[in-house]
């Protein structure tokens, strides 16, 4: 149980106790700062603790939003502060450094910030209460000298800044008399923080379909896991399931197949919005369910469509190469995604008239809707999938998604294209290294980089990516698969890609560079199977496809996590994409005459593949040090 250090008696007829207990804090009460010493002392090292102000009023939710996130070391509003493990020897030296009379930012050398004046108080709250005690769009602060804003401060000066929670409607103040406590009651009896609490849990963007059809129930779903002990992983778990359960009914290839499955497919995302909306609303994030999240939608997605190809194999209808192309086509729309922001995120000067009128477009109400629908984001597209799955048959479902995902890429791509061009951004190193780990470039290609020169020139990169990726898609497409000019088109795709990577990626294109990377690898496996002729190629191909873009997903969310991209010496055992390459081209030509032995070493493969990348990914997720990323953009996956 966390631990709550009030630092003083609560006033009189205050629910301040058993609104901590409520939260799951044991509460504790310190008469001065020597006290609060003495009860931070005996609480655990590694439990969270938090100290309140006794005098503190506002909403419960402001309280559970600033004590109880698990995301960040400390977090505090007024009147409030918690920290965890990480924080918790700052927070330390704060309240010795404060008890011992020096104040709570005296000893890192900073002076605490000065106290205001009776008559700026009466102003700052006049402000925040509005006239009458009128709510306004801004928490309540009412600012005093406070024991706890002293510690927040002085955890500022120690280089922790708590984490310091938007409230909007919310109220969380200090009133430091009578009449303005009443204030801040009356403030706090206005809003319905429960209401608040429930629209939270909705990301603050998402798409049509998801904000207009899911969400606008989801999140009661939420409520009601959340009140009886379940946790987002759970409802995670429970979406994985489903949709798989989904894919079973769609590789029955019937018709009452066929519309359970679409049912399941819009059940199973209906939860996937659950399990975010659950763990906002309760605060409830870990780093084992930043891993699920991440990688379950595409798990979820790719099963799916290897259901739908199953089922359309059992009614004669052979489409694993539009379910591979599907896949293929999904998971490079990602790349250039996670590419370009990755690429341009924290780059200075970044602003280009492109990006200018695009948020101009965004202040104009429909034109939102209509441009987040254009992507097709995971609500649209799995809605899409459900009615066609349902009412038509496999191969139109195929085809309406290869086609409303290629309309997709070419105007996302286009438009990060054009901001590209126009813009003068000043690209980071850390920028620059996410490039270099996006490319996940192998043995061969760092030994033509380490011998090529690190001189760049513009849109050198970029550029030559392309000129080893097309001739080698290219011919691939036309030569008989056995033949041999296959692994030296693949030879000189990876000098190509060893040259394009040998200087720092820091042009305005270079972000490209990824994308195309695993626009050869995915293509050269998905024309190889699709042209061999070989039984059971393409859903081997399928495999190994879904093994590799496993691996790039687990990249892009270990760099977001701020941990950088998986060990080096994982990315040389599974050869790079170059190395990838040149052994699925290989292996075609020594095998393609052999009967099934084309198949049987690509299933080989993808086994070799999934088993070292699962291992290693799971064995960092699980571990103490790995990140909880959670997307709170609602950007479209």
């Amino acid at each position: 149980m966390s631990t709550a250090i009030l630092t003083g008696v609560p006033v009189a007829g205050s629910s301040l106790e058993d609104d901590l207990r409520s939260l799951g804090f044991h509460v504790r009460t310190a008469a001065d700062a020597a006290a609060v010493a003495s009860e931070l002392a005996a609480v655990p090292v590694r439990e969270r603790v938090a100290v309140v102000d006794p005098r503190f009023v506002g909403h419960v939710h402001a309280l559970r939003l600033a004590l109880t996130d698990p995301r960040f070391p400390a977090a505090a509003i007024p009147g409030a502060l918690a920290v965890q493990a990480d924080a918790r020897a700052a927070l330390t030296r704060a309240v010795t450094a404060r008890a011992s009379g020096s104040g709570g930012a005296a000893s890192t050398g900073a002076a605490p910030a000065p106290a205001l004046g009776s008559a700026e108080r009466d102003e700052a709250t006049a402000g925040a209460l509005g006239a009458a005690g009128t709510v306004t769009d801004d928490a309540v602060a009412v600012v005093d000298d406070s024991l706890v804003d002293d510690l927040a401060a002085a955890l500022d000066a120690e280089g922790v800044p708590p984490h310091r929670p938007e409230l909007g409607v919310l109220v969380a103040a200090v009133p430091a008399d009578a009449d303005r406590r009443a204030a801040a009651r009356a403030a706090t009896d206005a809003v319905d923080d429960e209401r608040v609490r429930l629209r939270s849990a909705v990301k603050s963007r998402d798409g049509f379909f998801t904000t207009f059809c899911i969400s606008p129930y989801s999140r009661y779903i939420a409520r009601w896991c959340a009140r009886r002990g379940l946790t987002p992983n759970q409802v995670t778990t429970a979406s994985l399931l489903t949709a798989i359960v989904a894919a079973a009914c769609a590789a029955t290839g019937t018709r009452p197949g066929f519309i359970s499955a679409g049912v399941l497919l819009i059940a199973s995302f209906v939860l996937d919005c659950t399990d975010g909306q659950l763990a906002r609303y309760s605060l409830q994030y870990s780093t084992l369910g930043a891993w699920l999240d991440a990688t379950f939608d595409r798990a979820k997605e790719y099963a799916y469509y290897a259901g739908l190809a199953l089922g359309a194999a059992r009614g004669g209808d052979d489409v694993w190469a539009l379910a591979l192309g599907a896949m293929v086509l999904q998971s490079c729309r990602h790349v250039v995604d996670f590419s370009f922001n990755e690429a341009n995120h924290d780059a200075t000067g970044n602003t280009s008239p492109t990006a200018a009128l695009s948020d101009r477009l965004d202040s104009v109400g429909w034109t939102v809707w209509v441009r987040r629908m254009i992507v097709l984001p995971i609500g649209e597209r799995w809605a899409m999938i459900a009615v066609l799955t349902a009412f038509t048959t496999p191969r139109i479902t195929f085809y309406a998604l290869i086609v409303g995902c290629a309309l997709a890429a070419c105007y996302t791509t286009a438009g990060r294209v054009l901001r590209s061009l126009t813009r003068r951004a000043r690209r980071t190193d850390r920028a620059v290294r996410a490039l270099a780990d996006l490319a996940d470039s192998g043995p061969l290609a760092e030994l033509v980089a380490r011998v090529s020169g690190r001189r760049a020139y513009p849109y050198r990169a970029p550029g030559l990516a392309v000129v080893g990726a097309a001739p080698l898609l290219s011919l691939a497409a036309v030569l008989d698969v056995g033949s041999w000019v296959l692994p030296g088109a693949a030879l000189g795709y990876a000098v190509c890609a060893g040259i394009a990577v040998g200087a720092p990626l820091k042009g305005p294109l270079d972000w490209l560079v990824p994308p195309v990377f695993r626009v050869a690898e995915y293509g050269t496996i998905l024309i190889l199977a699709a042209r061999s002729g070989v039984n059971g190629a393409l859903p081997a191909a399928f495999g190994l496809v879904a093994a590799v873009a496993y691996h790039h997903y687990d990249t892009v969310y270990r760099i977001r996590g701020g941990t950088g991209a998986p060990p080096h010496w994982l990315v040389r055992a599974i050869g790079g994409h170059e190395g990838r390459i040149l052994v699925v081209t290989a292996t075609a030509a020594l095998l393609y005459e052999q009967n099934q032995g084309f198949t049987i070493a690509l299933t080989a493969l993808a086994a070799a593949l999934a088993l070292a990348v699962l291992i290693e990914s799971i064995r960092f997720w699980v571990s103490s040090g790995a990140p909880a990323v959670h997307d709170e953009t609602g950007e479209p996956a």
